[in-house]
């Protein structure tokens, strides 16, 4: 969350982010735990793939960085931007059990990807591991049941699964890294827990949960990589969802993994078809084949080398799936490097993904390292991440509102409505503000002509994440447009489509799209632009057109414009993907001389269309409410407290209809009965007005911005921390705190559907 002030306390984040042993955990499950409300529940992406493509390997990425919970409200950090490259994220560090931070949970299943957390047992863990299988015993317990093999309990399984529940996220990576004392029989016992967790995750968290086993001890329970699958950690692959080798694979590797798997008797594969077992469909996208971008013993080297190694685990052909470990690297390996800043990251952290954005570009890979008794592996130029994996789609905005603001989850500023309300020393981190940045103009916007008559090349487009200026939020996508000079006839009027956002959508439903953008043109040159929708041509989609109705326009403040206009996909049907966009006319006082503007874009949001006839309700904040935590003469150290508040949604007044007869079909009135029934909020800005020691409290308009919700995964609350009151609203009688609700379209509420409460000092202790 962008806040005032730098040095924060630990609770603006969020409560137990991971735990340090068994024990721990114990100690958290003794305690109720409501669920964090502000964490979105995961949505599948639609399903549209064309079938050349259904049996492509998948991309787990397993994110390990510096021990993980790093991210910080007053400071630039890694953050991952390629979300619809990834079905699966995990959130990694050696804490005993690692709970992905609520923020990354909520960009993870904006975008559609399952985010996982991670159990780790190494070094001295053998204790807590043989625990997790034979669970904790109770104080004051009679002696242990004596058995011939070691005992299952379903003790951690059941405190896991409510852990991933409670906190939002879809599973775990198992990672078994110390021996197994009790050899075959633990191990065995072991791959039965396995059958145990995936059972409660199931029940708890949902069918799409996961629970992937890393490649680590084998059937005996010794210590062994075996960097591929085989008949030593079969058993864990065949309890597990999914399976992750180890990375010190040679090139030969991964064709033997795909060779056993097909050897296998489909029977332990295949999916049990009577629902009497957990056995699920297993794949070769069920192997992710692991590569460090480190470059650990990976071949190919890692860094930008490590496009080697996926070339050989070969998703689009071979199939298997790819497991990339350490992805951060671009970050941590550069930020301590010379006149190192975020620009030059995210421009080296776009080449390792998508590219460079000037497509002559050579992009320099370092010689591979040798290893002993290897032969020379030859491979060609590099290659980024995005050419062996599908690009897959957010979900239907039927089912989740899509929303972006163009935002890479960090900042400089932030802005609401286009005014600046805070400006930063250090920037800020606040991934639970992260969202798409619009797929389809990186590494560069591909334009096309509106005219399919023109002969002329299309104009060149460059994109950019612009933090100097934003709508709601840190930054607009800033797309600039470079076009020639021509002297064809009709060159004084020009017309390019630019797309910006791929979606997934179904028939049967009215969307409507709601942009918000503003330009800037050279002098001699007009723009004319328009909303529009598009079918997404790539893929081979045999969708003609969308049907798309006329587009309204507004003129907001500060140089910024809207339109909104509704689609839907002609009948017959059944769901397409489609490309929102620009469609974008230029006039030129000369056109025979080269031209330049630009687009900013501040925010997208695509949602059902509303229905005209029902009673829709109007979102508001009901009532707020705040709480000191700091003794009740002032205190020395500053004020803090918990803002707590309610939601509310107001019906327009009714108006009065006569009945005429108790036969009368019609209904007094309709009620929406959509999922949008009940408002829905993205996140709630936070302002505070000091009341003067004389004369009455300003209004709202002059309220200091303190910082916005999203740290915690808790809705409707704030902890203010002494850290975020600036100084000059200490001084008065007391304090107003105003909360503002930013919808999930990205509205802003106004004033008067806010609500603020009053905090007064104790002035004998001043």
């Amino acid at each position: 969350m962008p806040l005032q002030g730098t040095g924060h306390g630990k609770l603006v984040g969020d409560e137990a982010p991971y735990f340090e042993s068994l024990a721990e955990l114990d100690q958290w499950a003794s305690l109720p735990h409501e669920k964090l409300m502000a964490v979105l529940d995961y949505q599948a992406r639609p399903q549209h793939v064309e079938s050349s493509e259904k049996h492509r390997g998948k991309l787990l990425v397993c994110h390990d960085y510096k021990g993980g919970y790093t991210e910080s409200p007053s400071g630039l950090c890694y953050t991952f931007n390629f979300w619809p490259l990834c079905d699966t994220f995990v959130y990694f560090s050696h804490h005993r059990v690692t709970v992905p931070p609520s923020g990354w949970v909520n960009a993870a299943h904006r975008q559609g990807v399952k985010m996982l957390g991670t159990i780790i047992f190494e070094g001295s863990g053998e204790a807590d591991c043989l625990q997790l299988i034979v669970g904790c015993p109770q104080a004051g317990a009679g002696p242990a049941l004596r058995t011939d093999s070691i005992p299952l309990s379903k003790h951690y399984a059941s405190v896991l699964a409510e852990l991933a529940r409670q906190r939002g996220f879809d599973g775990y990576l198992l990672n078994v890294e110390c021996p197994l004392q009790g050899g075959l029989e633990q191990a065995r016992a072991l791959a039965g827990w396995i059958l145990l967790l995936r059972s409660e995750l199931v029940t708890k968290v949902g069918p799409h949960a996961q629970a992937i086993w890393y490649d680590s001890v084998i059937f005996n329970g010794q210590l062994r990589w075996q960097d591929r699958l085989n008949s030593l950690n079969l058993p864990f692959f065949l309890s597990s969802d999914a399976f992750f080798t180890n990375y010190t694979w040679p090139p030969s590797f991964p064709a033997l993994t795909a060779q056993y798997f097909m050897s296998l008797d489909p029977v332990l594969i295949s999916d049990d078809t009577k629902g009497s077992s957990l056995s699920s469909a297993k794949s070769l996208q069920s192997i992710f084949t692991g590569v460090d971008v480190w470059g650990r013993g990976s071949h190919g080297g890692g860094g930008f080398g490590s496009y080697r190694a996926m070339a050989h685990i070969d998703p689009k052909s071979l199939g298997l799936s790819v497991a990339l470990f350490g992805q951060a690297w671009t970050w941590e390996s550069e930020q301590d490097k010379p006149g190192w800043n975020w620009d030059q990251w995210w421009e080296y952290e776009r080449k390792l993904w998508i590219g460079p954005a000037d497509p002559h570009e050579v992009v320099p890979v370092p010689d591979a390292p040798g290893r002993p008794g290897e032969p020379e592996c030859p491979h060609g130029a590099f290659k980024p991440a995005s050419s062996f994996f599908v690009h897959a789609t957010p979900p239907d905005p039927a089912q989740l509102v899509f929303y972006t603001s163009f935002s890479p989850g960090v900042g400089r500023s932030w802005f609401v409505e286009g005014v600046k309300v805070l400006q930063t020393e250090d920037g800020w981190t606040d991934v639970d503000k992260q969202s798409s940045l619009g797929d389809l103009v990186w590494p560069r916007p591909s334009l096309m002509w509106e005219d399919d008559g023109r002969l002329e090349p299309p104009p060149s487009a460059l994109s950019m994440v612009d933090m100097r200026d934003a709508w709601n939020g840190g930054n607009t996508l800033k797309l600039s447009i470079s076009c020639a000079g021509s002297t064809a006839d009709d060159a004084f009027f020009r017309c390019i489509w630019l797309p910006v956002q791929s979606l997934n959508v179904t028939s049967r439903t009215s969307y409507d799209v709601n942009i918000v953008y503003k330009t800037v043109a050279c002098e001699g040159t007009d723009l004319d632009l328009g909303l529009s929708v598009k079918p997404l041509m790539t893929g081979g989609g045999d969708l003609s057109e969308v049907n798309v109705g006329a587009s309204t326009q507004f003129d907001l403040k500060n140089g910024w414009t809207r339109q909104v206009l509704s689609f839907s996909l002609p009948p017959g049907t059944t769901n397409a993907s489609i490309a929102v966009g620009l469609i974008i006319g230029f006039t030129a006082e000369d056109p025979s001389q080269s031209l330049d503007f630009s687009v900013s874009l501040g925010q997208l949001a695509v949602y059902p269309s509303s229905t005209t006839h029902v009673s829709k309700g109007t979102p508001g904040i009901l009532w707020t409410k705040f709480k000191s935590t700091t003794p009740l003469t002032f205190p020395s150290t500053g004020l803090s407290g918990l803002l707590t508040w309610d939601i509310s949604s107001s019906f327009p007044r009714l108006t009065p209809r006569m009945i005429s007869s108790p036969e009368d079909p019609n209904p007094v009135w309709i009620l929406d009965d959509t999922n949008d029934r009940f408002p829905s909020f993205l996140y709630f800005n936070v302002y505070v007005n000091p009341h003067p020691r004389s004369g009455s409290i300003a209004g709202p308009a002059a309220a200091i911005f303190i910082g916005t919700t999203g740290l915690d995964g808790r809705a409707y609350r704030f902890y203010v921390d002494p850290t975020i009151l600036p100084k000059s609203v200490m001084d008065g009688r007391g304090l107003r705190f105003y909360v503002q609700g930013v919808t999930d379209k990205g509205d802003i509420l106004p004033w008067e559907m806010c609500a603020h409460v009053d905090f007064m000092f104790n002035l004998r202790g001043r």
